[in-house]
Parts: C-alpha cells; sequence; structure tokens
C-alpha cells in the first residue's frame, strides 16, 4: 500500500512539473511575440517549398542581397538602418532566413546545403537579375557555397565578419544527435532554448560579442531579438542546428574556386579578427579587405555610416 502512495504522489508531482513547465514556456512565447516589433507594413512572401519566406524590397537600382547573421534571434532587422541609407542606389533584398525572424520555422534539421538551394532559389524567383550580396557572421559561408553552386546569379560578395574556417569545418559531435533530441522535446528542450534566448543571454551577447560600445546597445534591439527568437512554430530547431554544427560546411574548396570578387569587412574589437581573414586570403589572394574601427560583430547596427561609405567604395 505504502509503495502505490509512494508512486502516486510521485505521478502527482511529475504531472505537476509538466504542467507548470509547459505553462511557464506558453507565458514567455506570449511575452516575447505579442509586441509584435517586427511586423512591417511593406512585407513580402516568397513562398518556398520548404516554408514561407518573408522579405522586404526597397529602392531602385542594381539588385542587392542582405542576408543576416545565422542565429536563433537573427533576422533582417540588423539590417534597418543600412537599407535608410542604400536604399537610394540599390534596390535592397533584405530577408529572413527560413527558421529565423518572420519567416517559416518547420521542425527541421537547418544544414548549409538548405540554405544554399534557399538563396539560389530566392534570387532566380524573387530577383530575377544578377545581384550583388552582403552576409553577415555564419551566414558568409551561405553566401560562398551558393555562389560556388551558382556562379551566374552572384556579382560581388561581402562578408561582415565571417566565421573562421576552422568553425565552418566543425561537424556534429558523437553527442550531437544525443543533445539535439534533449532539445527537441517538448517542455524541458523548449525551456532550456527560452533560457539560451533570453533577454539577459541577449544582452550578454550584445554587449560582450556583437558591439563594441555596450553603452551603444540600445534596449529596443534586445526587444526586437527576444521577439525573434521566439516567432513561429518551432524556433529551438534552427538554435539546435547551429549549436550542435548541423549547419556547418567546409567551404575551403568553394573559396579557391570562386571568381567572383570578395571583400571581408571585419571589426578590430573582434579578437584575431586579421589571422582569421589572413586565413581567407590564403585560399583566395584576390580577397580584399579592410578593418572597421571600434566595431565588433555587428557593424551594420553600431557603426552603419561608415559601414556604408565601405559599401559604397566595393560596390562600384
Amino acid at each position: 500500500m505504502k509503495t502505490k502512495n509512494k508512486l502516486l504522489t510521485l505521478l502527482i508531482l511529475s504531472a505537476g512539473a509538466a504542467t507548470t513547465t509547459a505553462l511557464i514556456n506558453k507565458c514567455i512565447k506570449i511575452n516575447a511575440t505579442s509586441k509584435n516589433l517586427l511586423t512591417e507594413a511593406k512585407s513580402l512572401c516568397y513562398k518556398w517549398r520548404f516554408g514561407n519566406i518573408h522579405y522586404t524590397k526597397h529602392g531602385s537600382g542594381k539588385p542587392l542581397l542582405l542576408i543576416h547573421d545565422l542565429t536563433a534571434a537573427s533576422s533582417a532587422y540588423e539590417w534597418n538602418q543600412m537599407i535608410q541609407l542604400l536604399k537610394e542606389q540599390y534596390t535592397v533584398y533584405a530577408i529572413d532566413l527560413l527558421g529565423c525572424g518572420r519567416s517559416e520555422k518547420p521542425n527541421l534539421t537547418y544544414t548549409n546545403y538548405l540554405y544554399v538551394q534557399m538563396i539560389s532559389d530566392f534570387v532566380k524567383s524573387e530577383i530575377g537579375h544578377r545581384t550583388n550580396v552582403v552576409a553577415s557572421g555564419d551566414s558568409s559561408a551561405i553566401a560562398i557555397m551558393a555562389c560556388n553552386n551558382n556562379p551566374e546569379l552572384f556579382d560581388q560578395i561581402m562578408l561582415i565578419n565571417p566565421e573562421s574556417l576552422a568553425s565552418c569545418s566543425h561537424i556534429p559531435g558523437k553527442y550531437g544527435k544525443i543533445n539535439k533530441f534533449f532539445l527537441d522535446l517538448p517542455m524541458i528542450g523548449t525551456l532550456y532554448y527560452h533560457i539560451a534566448t533570453s533577454k539577459r543571454a541577449l544582452t550578454d551577447k550584445f554587449t560582450k560579442d556583437y558591439f563594441f560600445n555596450p553603452y551603444s546597445v540600445r534596449s529596443s534591439y534586445i526587444e526586437a531579438y527576444y521577439e525573434s527568437a521566439h516567432l513561429g512554430e518551432s524556433p529551438k530547431s534552427l538554435y539546435g542546428s547551429v549549436v550542435f554544427n548541423y549547419s556547418k560546411c567546409n567551404i575551403v574548396n568553394a573559396l579557391k574556386k570562386i571568381n567572383n570578387s570578395i571583400y571581408i569587412v571585419g571589426g578590430k574589437g573582434i579578437d584575431n579578427i586579421k589571422e582569421l581573414i589572413d586565413e581567407y586570403q590564403f585560399y583566395n589572394p584576390s580577397i580584399e579587405a579592410s578593418y572597421m574601427d571600434e566595431s565588433k560583430h555587428l557593424p551594420q547596427m553600431e557603426n552603419p555610416s561608415e559601414l556604408f561609405k565601405l559599401m559604397q567604395m566595393f560596390f562600384v
């Protein structure tokens, strides 16, 4: 009888804990997405085979495709200030990658090849012309591979603080599948994701890694990234794919073969940025590079006017 009572008590406590966790997850999602900060009046939709892709189109002139960094909290929001500067000279396309921002976030494993297909299909369908590209952070590898696979679609390429070639080459470790399995669990995995993409975690990322001057980080930036991280059906799917290296791809061979003009912009505040860019230039000596003072990972948000000057020099 005592054993049955203990089991019953354990089941009740487990059910209570599960219900509480589910409620916490639901409250976090509602709170994060209630402000509709990423809603735009001129939002466009590309109906891709794996999910609808949100994008905006501004200005007139030669097409310029802006690809944001590849993180679970990233979106085309990071380009807002740049779009205002660029739209006088270019037709600017800014997309939310699948699994990011306002685009659909299906529950699948996100790979470099998936994004290469998405970018190539988007250029063919929505732009319809050879385009210049600016890619940020980890999305630089997507731009390189897309250009290597379909060189006729792309013209000049600018990479802003790309990840190191060694990092690009990482593959899921022996515990990758196990870790991703736990992250995919409906309640515990979702709670872990919510902690990893909390306002505190995003604030730490902005003040330590994204911005050179932590005092120039606005609360509106944190709120927008927080909303982006919690929109959609399965926002944690991209997070798991990135963290456990499913989205990585060795780009060295592609880098060697590309004939397109490539320009790398590095934030001087990033440790070992010169060594990182030197490595890219070793495999492709035609790559040009510049370093931005008082900048780290997101100069497009921290120093947009200075980045705009570099773009004007490169995209001629």
